[in-house]
C-alpha cells in the first residue's frame, strides 16, 4: 500500500549554489520540500508513528521532514526530484519488516569451525618454548 504525500507538501525555494554562470545568481532553483508529519490526513495515528520512528534523523523537533534537491537545472525538476524522494521515504518506511527466522549450523560448518580452532590451536602450541 504506497502513499501518495505529494498534495501536503510545503516548497521553499532558494538560490542553489555551485556552477551555473550568470544564471545562478538570479534563479531560485533549489527546492525544499517540507512535510508535517503531525498534521497530515494522509497517515494514520499508527503510520504517524512508524514513520516518526524509522526516519527519526531526517525529521525536526516540530515533526517536520526536510527534503532539498538542487539537482536539476530547474525549479519544477528540483521540486519533482523532492516530491519522488519524500514518497520514497515515506513508502520505505511503512514497508512491513519481514520476520527473522533463526537457523542453526550445518554439520558441516560445525566442523569446519572445529577444524579450523584445532588447527589455529596447533600453530600456536608449535610458537611455544620447549623447556
Amino acid at each position: 500500500m504506497a502513499v501518495d504525500i505529494t498534495y501536503e507538501i510545503r516548497f521553499r525555494t532558494a538560490r542553489s549554489g555551485g556552477k551555473g554562470g550568470q544564471n545562478v545568481n538570479k534563479v531560485e532553483t533549489m527546492a525544499e520540500g517540507i512535510f508535517d508529519i503531525n498534521s497530515s490526513a494522509l497517515l494514520t495515528d499508527r503510520q504517524k508513528d512508524i514513520v516518526r520512528e524509522k526516519l527519526r534523523t531526517r525529521i525536526n523537533r516540530e515533526g517536520k521532514l526536510h527534503v532539498r534537491s538542487q539537482a536539476g537545472r530547474t525549479q519544477l525538476e528540483n521540486k519533482e526530484r523532492v516530491t519522488d524522494r519524500m514518497n520514497d521515504l515515506i513508502n520505505e518506511a511503512l514497508k512491513p519488516e519481514k520476520p527473522r527466522k533463526p537457523t542453526k549450523p550445518t554439520r558441516a560448518s560445525r566442523e569446519k569451525r572445529l577444524l579450523e580452532k584445532k588447527i589455529a590451536s596447533e600453530k600456536k602450541e608449535g610458537r611455544r618454548r620447549k623447556w
